[in-house]
This record gives C-alpha cells, sequence and structure tokens, in this order.
C-alpha cells in the first residue's frame, strides 16, 4: 500500500492525469479494505442522478458560443458607450465587460483571450501605461466567476449538496466587491495621465444597444427566470444555450452551421473532463468518508485552530496556494468534500464558504509563480512572465484585500439569502 501511494505521487508529479491519479488513489484504498471494486463503478455512475447536472454541459456550451461570435465586441462597444466618457471609463469598461463575459463561459482564460485581444490595444491607444493594460486585462479575466451563471458556483453547488438559487445570489455583493475596489484602484493610478474624455453621446449609445439587443436579455432571462422561480437552474440553462443559437446563428449568422460541430467538440471536452474527475472524486471522497479521513482531518486541523478566526486564516492560505497549482474544477471536487466538515464545525456557513473558496481560488489563477492566467496572458500579448509578475501585483494586492474581507464579513455572501 504505502509503495502503491508513493508510485501513485511519483505519477502525479511527473503529470498523469488527473482523474487517473484520484481514480487509482480511490481503488487503492477500496483494494485496502477488501471491498468490491464495483462498488466504485456504482459511485462513478450515481453522478447521474446529481441535481443540476444538465446545467453544466448547457451553460458550458452558450459560453463557448458567445466567445466565438463577435458578442465580446458588441459588449465591449456598449459598456464603452454606457461608462467611456468617464475619467477612467475604458478602464472600468474593460473591467464590467470581463466580468460579464467570465460569469458566462466560467473560464477566465478563454476571456483574456476573446476580449484581450480588443481591450489590450484599446487601453494603449486611450493613453493608458502598459504595464496598467497588462495587470488590467490579466487580472479581470477571473472576475466574473461569482457571478450567476458562472460554471464553478454550479459545480460547488452539486458537490456541497448546496441550493445553487442561493449561491447565486451570495455572490452578487462580494463580486460587486471586487469589481468596486479594482475600479477605484484603476480610476486613482489613472487620475494624471487620461486623454481628453469623449462627451457622452446618446446617439452612440443608442447604436450600441440596439446592435447588442439580443445580447441584453441573457443576464435577464437566467436570473429573472431562477429568481422568480419560474425555471429551475437545468431549464435555464436549456432556454439560455438554445437562446444563444438562434441568436448568433441564426440572426446574427456570425457562426455557421459548418462551424457549430467544432464549438459542440470543444465545449464538450471541457465538459466531459469536468465530469471525468467529477465522477472518480464521488468515488475517492466516499471511500475518504468510510475510513474517516475528514474526522482524522478534522481532529488534526482542531489541534492547530482554536477559532473560526484562525481556521478561516488557515483557509486562506491554504487555498491561495491551491489556486496557484490547481485548476478551480479539480479543487472544488477534490478539496470541497473535505473542508466542508471542517468549517461545520468552526461555524462557517456552507454558503458563504462556498463564497470564500471560489474567491480565493479566482485569487490563485493570478498568484506567482504558476498561476495559470499569468502564463496565459504572457502568451497571448507576447511579454516576459516576470514582466506579467511585475504587471499583476498591485491588482493582486487589491483583490487579496477583498478577499480577506469577503473571509471575515459573512453577512457580505449571506445578506441576499432569504434565511
Amino acid at each position: 500500500m504505502i509503495l502503491g501511494s508513493i508510485i501513485l505521487l511519483l505519477l502525479a508529479v511527473f503529470g498523469a492525469p488527473l482523474f487517473a491519479v484520484i481514480a487509482t488513489s480511490a481503488m487503492l484504498g477500496y483494494q485496502r479494505d477488501d471491498t468490491d471494486l464495483m462498488n466504485m463503478a456504482l459511485e462513478i455512475q450515481s453522478i447521474a442522478d446529481l441535481p443540476f447536472l444538465a446545467a453544466i454541459p448547457l451553460f458550458t456550451f452558450a459560453g463557448y458560443v458567445l466567445s466565438e461570435s463577435e458578442a465580446p465586441k458588441r459588449l465591449v462597444r456598449l459598456t464603452s458607450s454606457l461608462l467611456g466618457w468617464m475619467p477612467g471609463g475604458l478602464a472600468l469598461v474593460s473591467l464590467a465587460a470581463c466580468a460579464f463575459f467570465t460569469a458566462f463561459t466560467g473560464a477566465s482564460g478563454v476571456t483574456i483571450i476573446a476580449l484581450g485581444a480588443i481591450l489590450y490595444p484599446a487601453l494603449k491607444h486611450d493613453g493608458y501605461p502598459d504595464k496598467f493594460n497588462l495587470g488590467l486585462v490579466t487580472s479581470s479575466g477571473s472576475l466574473g466567476l461569482l457571478f450567476a451563471p458562472s460554471l464553478p458556483l454550479i459545480l460547488y453547488g452539486v458537490i456541497a449538496e448546496v441550493s445553487i438559487d442561493d449561491l447565486f445570489l451570495a455572490g452578487i455583493l462580494p463580486g460587486m466587491l471586487m469589481l468596486v475596489m479594482l475600479s477605484a484602484w484603476s480610476l486613482w493610478v489613472n487620475r494624471a495621465n487620461r486623454k481628453p474624455l469623449a462627451s457622452f453621446s446618446w446617439r452612440d449609445t443608442g447604436k450600441a444597444i440596439r446592435e447588442s439587443i439580443w445580447e441584453i436579455p441573457l443576464p435577464f432571462v437566467v436570473l429573472g427566470g431562477i429568481y422568480s422561480g419560474f425555471l429551475a437552474v437545468s431549464e435555464a440553462a436549456a432556454i439560455t444555450a438554445l437562446y444563444v443559437l438562434i441568436v448568433e446563428v441564426g440572426i446574427h449568422r456570425e457562426i455557421s452551421f459548418k462551424e457549430l460541430p467544432n464549438i459542440m467538440r470543444s465545449s464538450m471536452v471541457l465538459v466531459g473532463g469536468i465530469l471525468i474527475i467529477l465522477g472518480v472524486s464521488l468515488a475517492s471522497t466516499n471511500y475518504m468518508i468510510g475510513a474517516g479521513i475528514p474526522q482524522m482531518l478534522l481532529e488534526y486541523v482542531s489541534s492547530l485552530v482554536s477559532s473560526p478566526v484562525s481556521f478561516l486564516v488557515l483557509l486562506l492560505v491554504f487555498l491561495l496556494v491551491l489556486g496557484a497549482i490547481l485548476d478551480i474544477f479539480s479543487a472544488i471536487v477534490l478539496v470541497v468534500p473535505l473542508i466542508l466538515p471542517i468549517a461545520a464545525q468552526y461555524g462557517v456557513h456552507e454558503v458563504h464558504l462556498g463564497i470564500v473558496f471560489l474567491a480565493a481560488m479566482q485569487l490563485g489563477y493570478m498568484t506567482p509563480p504558476v498561476g495559470l492566467n499569468l502564463f496565459i496572458a504572457s502568451y497571448r500579448f507576447d511579454k516576459p512572465i516576470m514582466h506579467v509578475y511585475s504587471a499583476t501585483f498591485p491588482f493582486l494586492i487589491i483583490l487579496t484585500f477583498s478577499v480577506i474581507l469577503i473571509a471575515f464579513w459573512p453577512n457580505l455572501s449571506l445578506w441576499l439569502l432569504s434565511e
């Protein structure tokens, strides 16, 4: 058993697929306990019975269709017409557009690639310093993960068996806090070096609204349908996918029917990876629960910390490191089942825990040395990685402070909940 664990660890270090590592570890555990491996197959099959499962592929597909169309450009034009006249307005446009786009795609890297080509040269043309532009686009790529219908929010709800409607509500104020803090910073650092402001134009705004008239209803369809009780999350996902398909393929005709199979394939590759990891993680989690590992972990943590405050401090440090080395989907299915009982022991609400978890993991995307968004930005904008580190550092500090506020101000997450 010890030899098997060592071999498994070496395989993980040398790049074995995560689902294979998790599945093998679960098989070793079942074998040690002389448990029929058919139980593991049944646990994997049980993902078909999970609530809201259909929402994952449907929202993912809708996000990929949006990213392949001209919707990102229309979104930037709309936000620019509404906010671009303000001092530092283009920086605010970048933050708002990236947050909205990431909420629907569920992947911050896609936002950097899709919107970066538009926003980065626009910021440069408007007179913003290159280092600021790089840091802004890189850090704002993950801002929408706390807003509905973010895929990580849905996945956390599935794993933690928490109401996804509550998670959607709980993410609004913390997400707005991050946006406001980065907006305030952007306005402050560029207070002295901006081009002369353009005046607000009703004509340009009206034109931008007409161009985006089909995309504007999207958040109202999703959020309004769910919160009114008229639509379940899976039903909202189905309507969103169908609506996006009709608009981008049938009305705008920016995506041809020939391109759809490739878009479907790309989106379902992501979904397939998530579902494989989810399935084997359920089997691994149930083994760990049966073996009493969460209880042992709780006893160990209890020996280190004695209060909810110290637990949250330890959790934030752990999640910051985890977010820098592991993607958010894998982290959710691997870690959430282990920390949920520990958080409950310290009186941390499961919805608040989810928002803290996702906010900290979002921060990990831009934490050196291995934050994923740092390398995507380095590749996308052809900049040395050390230059990207330096450019994003001020934004990292601001977002770190916002995550600390979110963690130690639970009412920020729970205030909108009916309970």
